[in-house]
Parts: structure tokens; C-alpha cells; sequence
């Protein structure tokens, strides 16, 4: 007995070295990495200048010119020296440093690539919230599924409907965009509804409930774009919308046009952040929520109705991702293209996993992949030396490196996926 509880302690003293050693030597090879590309060949005399006002902010701060060779050449070697100590020492929390090298090597990579020229700091982080939203909505879906037991991948087959039923309905009711934004919503939540009618009432495979959703919805609206839209264009041609910049707050430098200068579903997607962690967390509903996603034959002694709470939460999911394909449209370019979800839905579900099945840690993995979305397009427009195909890359990527870094630590609900048998 004892020998084992030895064993295990000495595997799991293996497993932690191991680490360690592994995250050193990435932030030493990145920190090489980093001065041996961004910085070592960039001319000594090139600037990087970062502007951090807008034209119309109240306050208008300075430029920031930075040395392009030495700002590398010093972040590189910052990089390089967390993982040399780290490999000889540790760190206490990894993780953090891990966030805080990402941070630096994205600082140097910036400015790299605006080398000789300059970039517009605070109109790349509102755009970085503005992509971030989808992602925001898709994984504050999957949560309340999730925190409720039923898995729930069809996200991505939710946004995609809404944003085709968006368009069409808007049009059809003359432009009027909340009538589109109704539609939109009702059909993320039928959707939901049959999801769960397979999945609680039937015990369906969640997974492959799911999967059937995400093929109807991609099928279904690309033989809809191709037969309806192609023949009455003004079907898929709306307007968006509009910002709504909130007095004075909007001026207000970084912060202003960031947090306040967006448009109507930007601001919902915040405040259901808000809303969601008080449901689940102040709420006897969001006790109820959670004590059906971790132990339901316990929640079900207690005189919990398991089958409501997960048909609730499933079809609550559906509205949240509907909205976030709502947002694609209406909230957007004010058309449908085929596929315009285009993997959000997934990169949704990742978003959640990183932020441990939270909304403020899903906020935070969803400005990950919202800031690399928005990069690569500054950087197209920049005319990088980047080829394009590579920048497009750049959300996926970011999905990949989050989902190694938590894979393994990140806990999920007991029951989740788990179908309900009443006793």
C-alpha cells in the first residue's frame, strides 16, 4: 500500500520536472528566437512607433517611438532569462509566467512588424474586443450548457443559422433590425431545443446530437444561399447595428473607445458576462445549475427537477449563441456569406476550456483569440511581410498553444455529457 502511494508521489514528482524543464526550455528557445529574428537584423536606426490616441479622444497622448533592434533585443533576453531561471529554480506559478512571456513575445512581434512605421495601439484593442464578442457569446453558451451536464458542440451549426435567419428576416421585415435579431435568437433556440429534446429525452450521444446540428445548419443555409440569396440579393444585403458611443466615457483615451464606443450586441455580450456569473454563482438557480452538472442523482434526492434545469440551460445556450451569430451579421458586415462562422463555434468551446468553465475566465481566453483575429488583419492592411495564408492562421494557432497550455488541468463538470437515468 504504501509502496504504491510511494510510487504515485515519485511519477507525479516526474511529471512536475518534467514540466518544468519543458516550459524553461520553450521560454529559453523562444527568448533565442526573438532576437535571432526580431531583432538582430532589423537596422539599429529603425523606429516602431505605437500611437495611443484616436482623433476624436478628449485627451490626446503622445506617440510612443520605440527602437525597434533594442526593444527586441531586450525583450528576447528578458524571455530568455525567466526560462534559464526557471529551468535552474522554478517559478511558483508557471502559468503566469507562461502569460507574461506570450505578452512580451506579442510586443516584440508588433513591433517587428510595424517596423519603419507606426500602428494604432488603441484602435487594435477595440477591434480586438469587437472579435472577441462572438467568441465571448459562444463560450458563455457552452457553460451554461456544460455547468448543467449536457455537452453541447452544436454552437457553431447555432451561430451560423442565426446569422443566415438574421439577414433574410431583417430584410424581409423591411430593414427592421430587431425584428432580424428575434428571428435570429428563435432559431438558435429551436435549435437548442432539439438538442436537448435528443439529448435529455432520448439519451442521443451527445457529441453526435450535436454534429448533426453543425451539418444541418452548414447544409441547410448553403443550399439556402444558394438558392434564395443568389436570386434575391436584397435578401442579404441589411444595414448593422450603429455604434453607440457613450457620452464623454467614449473619449476617454484606450479605455474609451475600447469599452464604450460599440454597438448594441458588444454591450450585451458584457453585461451577459455579468449576468451569467451572478446566475451561477448568487443565485439558487445557479446552485441548482451546478449541483445538476456535478452530482444529479444527489441534486435529484434533494427534489431537483433535472430534466427542467437542463432544458432551461440547453435552450438559454441556444439564444447565447444565436446572438453570437446574430453579431456576425447584424452586429458586422450586414450580409451572410456560406460558413461565415467560419470555426468560432469551436474556438468558442476552447475559449471556455481555457477559462475553466467561468464567463470572466472565458472573457479572457476569448480577447486571446479575438486580439489574434484582429492582428492579422491590421497586419494584412499594414502590407506585412508575413505571407496572408500564415496570418490567417493566426486565430487557430492561438487556439492551439491555449488548449496545450490547460489541457490536463482544466476541470469540467463531473456529469458532463453524462445522461440522466431517474431512479
Amino acid at each position: 500500500m504504501f509502496g504504491l502511494v510511494a510510487t504515485g508521489i515519485r511519477r507525479g514528482t516526474i511529471a512536475v520536472t518534467s514540466r518544468g524543464w519543458l516550459f524553461g526550455a520553450v521560454f529559453v528557445i523562444i527568448g533565442l528566437f526573438v532576437v535571432w529574428v526580431f531583432g538582430l537584423p532589423v537596422p539599429s536606426d529603425m523606429l516602431s512607433t505605437f500611437r495611443l490616441s484616436g482623433g476624436g479622444d478628449l485627451i490626446q497622448l503622445p506617440n510612443i517611438p520605440l527602437p525597434t533592434q533594442a526593444t527586441n533585443l531586450l525583450l528576447g533576453l528578458i524571455i530568455a532569462a525567466t526560462g534559464i531561471y526557471h529551468l535552474v529554480r522554478g517559478f511558483a506559478r508557471p502559468n503566469l509566467v507562461l502569460g507574461l512571456n506570450f505578452l512580451l513575445l506579442v510586443l516584440a512581434f508588433l513591433t517587428w512588424s510595424i517596423r519603419g512605421g507606426s500602428l494604432n495601439l488603441s484602435g487594435l484593442l477595440e477591434s480586438t474586443l469587437l472579435r472577441a464578442t462572438p467568441f465571448l457569446l459562444g463560450a458563455l453558451s457552452g457553460i451554461m450548457c456544460e455547468r448543467s451536464g449536457v455537452i453541447n458542440i452544436a454552437v457553431e451549426g447555432m451561430m451560423l443559422m442565426a446569422a443566415f435567419v438574421s439577414v433574410v428576416a431583417t430584410n424581409l421585415a423591411g430593414g427592421n433590425l430587431w425584428v432580424g435579431l428575434a428571428a435570429g435568437l428563435a432559431s438558435g433556440a429551436l435549435l437548442a431545443a432539439i438538442h436537448a429534446f435528443l439529448s435529455i429525452q432520448f439519451k442521443v450521444d451527445q457529441i453526435i446530437s450535436g454534429t448533426l446540428i453543425n451539418i444541418f445548419s452548414a447544409g441547410m443555409t448553403n443550399y439556402l444561399a444558394l438558392t434564395l440569396l443568389t436570386r434575391n440579393q436584397w435578401l442579404n444585403d441589411s444595414h448593422t447595428f450603429p455604434a453607440l458611443p457613450i457620452p464623454v466615457l467614449s473619449q476617454i483615451p484606450i479605455i474609451g473607445p475600447i469599452f464604450f464606443d460599440q454597438n448594441i450586441i458588444v454591450y450585451a455580450a458584457l453585461i451577459l458576462m455579468f449576468v451569467v456569473q451572478f446566475v451561477l454563482y448568487y443565485t439558487r438557480w445557479g446552485l441548482r445549475t451546478r449541483a445538476v452538472g456535478e452530482h444529479p442523482k444527489a441534486a435529484d434526492t434533494l427534489g431537483v427537477n433535472i430534466f427542467q434545469i437542463r432544458y432551461i440551460n440547453v435552450i438559454m445556450g441556444g439564444l447565447l449563441a444565436a446572438l453570437a451569430g446574430c453579431f456576425l451579421t447584424l452586429g458586422s458586415v450586414g450580409r451572410f456569406n456560406n460558413l461565415m462562422s467560419n470555426g468560432r463555434g469551436f474556438i468558442s468551446l476552447a475559449a471556455m476550456i481555457f477559462g475553466n468553465w467561468t464567463p470572466f475566465g472565458s472573457f479572457v481566453a476569448a480577447l486571446i483569440f479575438g486580439f489574434a483575429d484582429s492582428l492579422q488583419i491590421k497586419l494584412q492592411i499594414l502590407s506585412s511581410s508575413i505571407p496572408s495564408d500564415f496570418l490567417l492562421m493566426a486565430p487557430y494557432i492561438a487556439t492551439m498553444i491555449v488548449l496545450a497550455g490547460v489541457v490536463g488541468r482544466a476541470t469540467p463538470p463531473a456529469a458532463d455529457g453524462q445522461p440522466y437515468e431517474k431512479q
